[in-house]
């Protein structure tokens, strides 16, 4: 499960990764949270990949009252083709989820310790997300998305069994591409990532409040923040 992320990278350092036309100005995010807003990368007119800010928690385009219905914030790869919540984006809307890192908690109930999941070299991360678009019958929208989770590695799986899907920028294009890579054909790219690739760095629990969102918040036992490009 992924229920908390960052996103402190610059923008142009994310518009450099993920190859999208805009070029916002945006404050670095330490601790984003389910139903907040967040940034997600889509193919939009001519095939061209966007930028475009979702809430996070996905709505299905038939949920007849949003207020009323569960927030989805990860899904299952394995079954997210076959699952009437997310089969359709899943053959028609993918998105990349750009992200420097995710938090997971380990220890008992009431003292848990939160840990940060990023890259050994510091780099940025793609999840692999579904966006879906809901429209109201007053009119209102509501664009939302959904991270896809897949078996814990080896550096994930002592404090959770489930991760989120990390995509390489190699496989990027295909992802986006829901015309012609159909969900099938992308089944190999949702394992989990490679043991080498992320660190776990134990953090005070100042992460644990989801209204702290500055750079304290990364503070790691023992002192030192982690700082993105």
């Amino acid at each position: 499960m992924c229920s908390r992320f960052t996103l402190i990278s610059n923008p142009e350092t994310v518009r450099a990764t993920f190859g999208h036309r805009e070029r916002p100005n945006y404050p670095p995010r330490y601790n984003i949270a389910p139903a907040q807003p967040i940034h997600i990368v889509r193919l939009g007119t001519k095939s061209a990949r966007e930028l475009a800010l979702v809430r996070w928690g996905l709505v299905p385009s038939w949920v007849k009252d949003p207020d009323n219905f569960a927030t989805l914030i990860n899904a299952r790869a394995e079954t997210a083709a076959q699952k009437p919540s997310f089969r359709a984006a899943m053959r028609h809307r993918r998105c990349l989820i750009p992200a420097d890192g995710f938090i997971e908690w380990t220890g008992p109930k009431g003292a848990k310790r939160p840990f940060y999941l990023k890259r050994c070299d510091e780099g940025l991360l793609a999840f692999a997300g579904l966006w879906e678009h809901w429209q109201g019958a007053d009119g209102a929208e509501i664009e939302s998305a959904v991270i896809l989770t897949t078996q814990a590695n080896a550096t994930v799986s002592p404090l959770h069994e489930r991760m989120p899907v990390i995509l390489d920028p190699d496989d990027f294009d295909a992802w986006l591409d829901c015309k012609r890579v159909s969900p099938a054909d992308m089944a190999d790219l949702l394992a989990p990532a490679d043991d080498a690739l992320l660190e776990a760095v134990e953090l005070e629990r100042k992460i644990n409040n989801p209204g702290n969102d500055g750079p304290e918040v990364l503070e790691a036992v023992g002192g030192g923040l982690f700082k993105a490009g």
